[in-house]
């Protein structure tokens, strides 16, 4: 990389320096989110739009969910941001639960919401999804853009390919997902890029109040909880 000096003669600016101090600061960003979470118990991840564009009934539900997890002894995660990710903190905050949120650091839209007993703060997208996977015993994906489709996707391929063990995934809101799922049966599915038991990786659900419920199960017996357990890639 070359820049100007003051004197408008050009110099060069070490590239292997600015790489090694982006790898330090990569390493610390690990390290405290090691760190703050390390402890943290049962948890369930919440996922879902930072915009205020969805049906206000959605954001309703997220609150519930919060709470609902609260009260049945789970810490609930989230990005931290406004929107479904607020209404899942406030849920979990006014109920009393611990309410982690794992901000990222964004120009636009990502401004932390006030409903976090934990908040921690992240510059790197891969760090932060790694925690919000690593301590959660199920995902719950409201809808959401392309960040939550991300956070979908790679949660579903990392359970499809055993690098995590498997934990469930509600999709919630049948008339948002019901084309995505039709894709992934009818085009995935049916060309043979993805194999038909994917699909019973996730749950689609229109009703939040029994998740709590249906994580204590998955986890008591897995084989008997409606998932499909993974055998390999």
């Amino acid at each position: 990389m070359v820049k100007e000096r003051d004197d408008h003669r050009p110099y060069v600016v070490d590239a292997m320096a600015e790489n090694a101090w982006r790898m330090f600061r990569i390493l610390g960003e690990f390290a405290e989110g090691f760190e703050a979470l390390r402890g943290v118990g049962k948890a369930v991840t919440v996922f879902g739009s930072a915009r205020d564009v969805l049906d206000p009934c959605t954001y309703a539900q997220a609150e519930a969910l919060g709470r609902a997890l609260a009260q049945a002894g789970y810490v609930v995660l989230t990005g931290g941001g406004p929107g479904v990710m607020r209404a899942a903190n406030k849920g979990a905050f006014e109920a009393g639960g611990r309410s982690i949120g794992l901000n990222i650091e964004l120009p636009h839209e990502q401004e932390p919401n006030p409903y976090q007993t934990d908040s921690l703060s992240f510059r790197y997208f891969f760090v932060r999804k790694v925690m919000l996977v690593k301590y959660a015993q199920a995902f719950v994906v409201f809808p959401g853009g392309y960040g939550t489709l991300d956070e979908l996707f790679e949660s579903l391929t990392l359970i499809q390919t055993l690098k995590i063990h498997p934990f469930p995934v509600f999709l919630v809101g049948s008339a948002f997902w019901s084309g995505l799922v039709d894709w992934i049966r009818d085009t995935l599915a049916a060309q043979g890029t993805n194999s038909p038991e994917d699909l019973d990786l996730f749950r689609v659900v229109d009703e939040v109040d029994g998740i709590p419920a249906m994580v204590d199960a998955y986890h008591r017996c897995p084989d008997h909880a409606g998932f499909h357990l993974p055998t390999g890639a």
